[in-house]
């Protein structure tokens, strides 16, 4: 039955169930969602909008949390479908033939939404004063085991009303939905020397203050008056020189953020200074060799609502490789 029924609320109920976003900047996408598995999933209806990310074609990507033991949620359950839309849905079912399938699906779901099993003629003596929710997985993490979660028929839920269901929707999801939305911009760190580096001299490392700053993503489900704004701040850029053979400065490897800035631009006269971010490679990378370096921008999350506290939520990191060519000065002694 959960399969046929599946195959009902995807088939005829897609039409009804909306995905949007709309962004200030950044990228768009869309939202999706699906039935298979034996579950009913609809599109979510959640809108997201970007602030504070970067254009002219700034590469971005996802965030990886620090909590190895949390993730956003895979799904969810949200409001979904009017009584009319549900007997609508049955209807159409019946209307198809394929084997005596569509008369067996209508037999089942009217013993659930028309004949008080629970629900008595599809609640539609409740029409516009609430919704069936239905279940929603979260496109970023369609193949997360979590995914299979939100597997109950859908429910009623009246108007102004907050579901006892620990998977419905709440500020607080759409927060962790944003979570997932959040563009952060590619860590693209400058070096001094730009080309390669020397054995036991310092190479300078710094971020540029355009290059990465505050972003925002403000989720909110249309209809409920449920909304949340999720924020990310980098707080901290840590390297890793990719050997054994080298001193990091500092030496925990953890550049801090000063000024909206990591580390200092090298500039002409600071060659006998040691810099406040950088590396110290002790031993060179030989003849066409790299060593692959690793530069991972560490991102404080928050977020807020007009209808919940807020607070934290785990700090996400996201960082990339730069191969870097160490050579060594050989000095003549007479």
């Amino acid at each position: 039955m959960a399969t046929a029924v599946a195959l009902v609320m995807t088939m005829q109920a897609a039409p009804a169930a909306w995905a949007n976003r709309t962004n200030s900047g950044g990228t768009s996408k869309s939202a999706s969602g699906n039935g298979s598995g034996g579950k009913i999933t609809v599109e979510t209806k959640i809108q997201t909008t970007v602030d504070g990310a970067s254009g002219g074609g700034t590469k971005t990507g996802s965030l990886s949390s620090t909590d190895t033991n949390w993730t956003p949620p895979a799904c969810w359950y949200e409001p979904a479908f009017s009584p009319k839309e549900i007997e609508a849905n049955v209807k159409a079912w019946r209307s198809l033939s394929f084997f005596g399938i569509g008369d067996l699906v209508g037999d089942m779901l009217d013993l659930y939404y028309k004949d008080g099993h629970p629900y008595k003629d599809y609640n539609l003596d409740k029409q516009g004063k609430g919704m069936f929710w239905a279940a929603v997985v979260n496109p970023n993490r369609k193949d997360d085991p979590e995914a299979s979660a939100c597997d109950k028929l859908p429910f009623w839920v009246d108007n102004g009303e907050t579901p006892k269901e620990p998977l419905a929707v709440t500020p607080k999801v759409l927060a962790e939905y944003a979570y997932d939305e959040l563009p952060i911009p590619e860590t693209e760190i400058k070096l001094a020397p730009a080309g390669a580096s020397t054995v036991n001299l310092p190479t300078w490392i710094w971020l540029e203050k355009t290059r990465i700053h505050k972003i925002s993503v403000t989720a909110n489900l249309p209809g409920t008056g449920l909304s949340a704004t999720t924020t990310a701040e980098p707080v901290s850029l840590h390297i890793d020189p990719g050997t054994s053979d080298a001193e990091t400065i500092p030496a925990s490897g953890d550049c801090m953020f000063v000024n909206g800035a990591i580390g200092e631009e090298y500039t002409a006269g600071k060659a006998n200074q040691t810099p406040p971010c950088g590396v110290r490679y002790l031993r060179s990378t030989g003849a066409n060799g790299s060593y692959a370096l690793r530069a991972t921008v560490t991102w404080k999350i928050s977020w807020t609502s007009t209808t919940d506290p807020g607070g934290n939520l785990p700090d996400g990191t996201f960082g990339k490789t730069k191969n870097v060519t160490v050579r060594e000065i050989q000095s003549v002694n007479r």
